[in-house]
């Protein structure tokens, strides 16, 4: 418990709001992980791929998810599909090891009708929330147990691609700025960075 709520001070300085759904990510991540008998990625021992999109009531959970997991997109060791689903797919990179999560049906849907959701619908941002709202919903994501909200599923073996990170830059020939030369393209003007080529 304790790495839990350090973990979700870590969280909630990184996501900037008291929400639920930052929360279940973050417990999300911690139970795919013990599923899969991982450590959290320091690089990009484990990946992820995340079912989330954008536009929907809790996209939150992809905070909770890196949090919890040090899958960033910094490190470029997570993606979103933007299936608009609360569900995500973890890979331990040096095994090939994976295991989705996903939120369950009947949870989702009552905490999609709880206040604080309510009030989201309202157009009340979530800061603006009283912790009176929040803090009920947070604190009862915290303790509750994994198999009353989560559904873990089976672990499955996937093939995962290997590669260097490219450390060499060349000037864009249009425009000057250094790019990666992994990004570069041949063209009759010398060599383009993607947005040069159009």
């Amino acid at each position: 418990m304790s790495n839990l709520n350090e973990l979700f001070e870590i969280g909630m300085k990184f996501h900037g709001h008291k929400c639920p759904a930052m929360p279940m990510g973050l417990r999300a991540g911690l139970a795919a992980m013990k599923a899969l008998g991982v450590e959290r990625s320091q690089d990009k021992e484990l990946r992820l791929i995340a079912e989330t999109g954008e536009g929907h009531a809790a996209g939150c959970f992809v905070d909770g998810l890196m949090t919890a997991t040090g899958c960033t997109y910094g490190k470029s060791n997570i993606k979103k599909l933007y299936y608009n689903k609360m569900a995500f797919t973890l890979i331990d990179s040096k095994s090939g090891r994976s295991v989705r999560v996903s939120l369950k049906p009947e949870f989702l849907t009552k905490a999609l009708g709880s206040p604080f959701v309510q009030q989201r619908k309202a157009g009340v941002p979530p800061q603006d929330i009283p912790a009176a709202v929040a803090d009920p919903l947070v604190n009862n994501i915290l303790v509750m147990p994994e198999e009353n909200f989560l559904d873990i599923g089976t672990i499955k073996q996937v093939e995962v691609p290997q590669g260097k990170g490219c450390f060499e830059v060349e000037p864009c020939s249009q425009c000057g700025e250094l790019t990666f030369i992994n990004q570069l393209q041949d063209s009759p003007q010398g060599k383009l960075c993607i947005p040069c080529r159009g």
